[in-house]
């Protein structure tokens, strides 16, 4: 079954874009939540990490923060 995957990401951020492009080489579907132009995106990131790093990717719950590649391909079954 495939898992829920949001990435909080802002466009200026090189490590989100590279997490978001590692998704697709894998073919995993994503929503990206831009907390550049979303007050509540920054607020739910807030909540969920305590701080406004991004990216940050949530895999079925789990909150990953930052590029990291192992961490993100455990998450995922990869």
């Amino acid at each position: 079954m495939a898992k829920s995957v949001k990435i909080y990401s802002s466009p200026t951020c090189p490590w989100c874009v590279m997490a978001k492009q590692f998704l697709k080489d894998n073919s995993i579907a994503f929503q990206d939540v831009d907390v550049s132009s979303s007050q509540q995106a920054v607020d739910e990131l807030m909540q969920k990490t305590g701080q406004m790093g991004v990216p940050v990717l949530e895999i079925d719950g789990d909150v990953i923060v930052g590029f990291n590649k192992e961490k993100i391909k455990q998450s995922l079954g990869l």
